[in-house]
């Protein structure tokens, strides 16, 4: 009897087998490319697969190997489920009514006994723009703490700087990405796009196909390199002074559009001075870099008729981080590459949401609609939207890191952390794992038990992609619409509703009265109107019949602006500064104690701190641990053996890993990827040293001593 009824629910589940297919957005990196979402549903099970949706404009239909798995991680059994109360030293689930009355007596009391600041805020670069805005507007409105910021002060914070310093605005591209195939000339500095944004390599080859010049600024030669015309394997930490060798020769062998930059800058002079006392030779000798090299690069560049220049990581985690990308920028000005076809800047975002997640109030200065916390008018303009007094709106925070060194001093007694993995993300992270274990009360709102989420007192189970509903800007500042395609698993809930619960028991749930993720969105579009990142003239249905606007769009009917800086910059005159850049050593060098250079980065098969790519089976299976990849001559010396495993030592640690030979790196830097935590945690190694306009940790220079394990 029992075989009977198998066999027939079997014939059952095959006989009303239907397929449902629904269109969504990959949740991983910043191009945020539009993918089909399979569910073959029956009696007995529903089964999910991807398939690309050559629909998208962007990306026409390509998906690389995270996209065509990103399903996995939103339907796996270890989701967490359950809000989570530690008693008794172990997490042990509880009510949401029971969670949310210990949130509220936790922080009402400390708030009480040690002031609105003991509390912070600990957001994500993947978050909706609608989560962004909201968990800002909590810090301020219902926590009224200054201690908010997020890991995208790791992504594109010295970028940002930069471009805040020069054009006057930040929006990671000045062009669209369809522009690309129209520059003469490409530098890509310090970006790993083959790798890291595979779905858009094929714009860079259609520009090479085009008779494009291609240049990779790079320590390794990463797949990126495979379209490169010239690769230059410049010494981590020295992206500045190589810029500076190649202004000398775009200004001494009449490079400069004179009529530019008579126009539409100001600072041509004293650059001019300051190049003067550059040495070709000099800068061979700090980047490794032969001087042929840099004058060649300098003449693709400077001659080419369009051209475009993108960084990323690679030249944007130092501890000169702006002045490397300011730099940059400067070369693009003096030749008057940019607001035209095929001309521009780019900063090649890391994170899903890392650009709208620094617009609306997620970083310690900044408001929505890219206002300024310190600034009074920006203030005012809040508190009206709000409907609170300017006066009871905190004054700005520290940087990401910095509140680790708070919470480390105990200034900081409570951490609400959304999204995000500070364990692993953040630097020097073994005195991180330390003061977050000093905290009263850590609250963690995640998928799966993270790093971090095992230090926590309170664990809240939130949503994934496909059941999150909101707007994503990806890396052109184009904005998109993602809708919610699955119910939440067991009891957990949407991000956003969880931060409004946590408002609500505060008292404060008159500010947090949202219906659905669109109300948030339009109080956020008033909260933007004026500002420079200005959503105000998009809604849901503009975006979803264009799919995506880019930003300014100031009013209703406004088409969006997808290149900038066609007309002016973002500066009161208008004009973009030009600025004499000094190179700065990295903070720290190869001595005779530490004689090698460690660099981090990214691999193609996961993503940040690899919560949600190590819980892929399909990704984690093809890189399942970190690895030293080290030039075989370094290697000999040290007495490693291919396979073999090596411990690497800093000032910070000491971590064990297994070795990987490779000619692609120089024979002073060595490699590792940082999306794994505990014993394989790179950043128990990193350096905490911080850009003093960003502050950017520096990630990409570290000098470290190996030896065989």
């Amino acid at each position: 009897m029992n075989e009977f009824l198998k066999h027939f629910q079997k014939q059952q589940a095959v006989t009303t087998t239907r397929e449902i297919t629904t269109t969504t957005e990959c949740p991983y990196c910043s191009v945020q490319c539009t993918m089909n979402l399979h569910e073959e549903k029956s009696i007995m099970v529903s089964r999910f697969s991807v398939s690309a949706n050559k629909e998208d404009p962007v990306t026409d239909g390509r998906l690389c190997v995270k996209g065509l798995n990103a399903h996995s991680h939103a339907i796996d059994d270890r989701r967490l489920r359950n809000p989570m109360i530690r008693i008794k030293g172990k997490l042990s689930n509880v009510s949401w009514e029971a969670a949310m009355e210990r949130f509220r007596i936790q922080v009402q009391a400390l708030q009480t006994k040690y002031g609105k600041d003991s509390v912070g805020v600990y957001g994500g670069g993947s978050l909706t723009n609608e989560e962004c805005y909201l968990l800002g507007k909590f810090a301020r409105v219902a926590l009224q703490t200054k201690y908010i910021d997020y890991n995208g002060r790791f992504c594109m914070s010295a970028a940002a700087g930069a471009a805040n310093l020069t054009f006057g605005v930040d929006r990671g591209l000045t062009n669209p990405l369809e522009e690309v195939p129209f520059a003469k000339c490409i530098i890509l500095a310090g970006t790993n796009i083959a790798e890291c944004q595979p779905t858009i390599m094929a714009y860079f080859r259609k520009a090479r196909q085009n008779g494009c010049k291609i240049i990779v600024i790079d320590p390794r030669e990463t797949a990126t390199c495979s379209i490169a015309d010239l690769h230059l394997k410049v010494k981590p930490g020295y992206d500045a002074a190589l810029v500076n060798g190649m202004i000398k020769v775009i200004i001494e062998e009449g490079f400069v559009d004179q009529s530019f930059i008579e126009q539409r800058t100001n600072g041509y002079d004293e650059l001019v001075e300051h190049v003067k006392q550059v040495s070709l030779s000099e800068v061979a000798a700090l980047t490794g870099i032969p001087p042929q090299q840099i004058v060649e690069a300098a003449r693709m560049y400077g001659e080419a008729e369009t051209g475009m220049v993108f960084t990323a990581r690679g030249v944007e985690q130092h501890a000169s981080g702006v002045a490397n990308v300011r730099n940059f920028l400067n070369m693009v000005l003096l030749t008057g590459k940019i607001g035209k076809q095929g001309c521009g800047y780019g900063a090649i975002t890391g994170q899903a949401n890392g650009q709208g997640g620094r617009e609306h109030g997620q970083k310690a200065d900044q408001l929505p609609g890219y206002r300024l916390i310190e600034n009074l008018e920006h203030r005012a303009y809040m508190a009206k939207v709000w409907g609170v007094n300017e006066e009871d709106l905190p004054r700005k925070g520290i940087s990401a890191y910095e509140m680790m060194e708070a919470i480390d001093r105990k200034e900081i007694k409570c951490l609400i952390v959304l999204g995000s993995n500070p364990v692993v993300s953040n630097p020097n992270s073994h005195m991180v794992e330390k003061a977050l274990k000093k905290l009263e009360f850590l609250v963690v709102i995640d998928l799966f038990e993270s790093e971090t989420a095992r230090l926590a007192h309170m664990v809240l189970p939130g949503s994934a992609y496909l059941e999150d509903e909101g707007t994503m800007t990806q890396l052109e500042g184009r904005v998109l619409v993602r809708r919610a395609l699955k119910a939440l698993p067991g009891k957990a809930k949407l991000d956003w509703k969880i931060v409004c619960e946590m408002a609500a028991v505060l008292d404060k749930g008159a500010y947090f009265n949202y219906q659905n993720a669109e109300e948030i969105f339009n109080e956020l579009r008033l909260a933007s109107k004026g500002g420079k990142a200005d959503y105000f003239g998009m809604t849901y249905a503009s975006l979803e019949a264009q799919h995506g606007m880019f930003w300014p769009c100031p009013e209703e009917g406004h088409p969006g602006t997808p290149r900038m800086f066609e007309k002016q910059f973002d500066h009161e005159d208008g004009r973009a500064r030009l600025a004499p850049i000094e190179h700065q050593n990295p903070k720290e060098v190869a001595n005779r104690k530490y004689p090698y250079i460690l660099t981090t980065g990214r691999v193609l098969q996961h993503y940040l701190s690899g919560v949600q790519t190590r819980n892929t089976s399909e990704l984690n299976s093809k890189y399942p641990e970190p690895l030293l990849e080290i030039h075989p001559d370094s290697a000999g010396i040290i007495g490693l053996v291919n396979g073999g495993h090596a411990k690497v030592s800093s000032k910070r640690g000491t971590i064990r890993l297994k070795v990987k030979f490779s000619q692609k790196i120089r024979p002073d830097t060595v490699f590792v990827a940082f999306h794994w935590g505990d014993d394989f945690c790179i950043n128990r190694l990193t350096n905490p040293a911080l850009d003093p306009t960003c502050r950017m940790p520096e990630f990409k220079v570290c000098a470290v001593q190996i030896n065989p394990a």
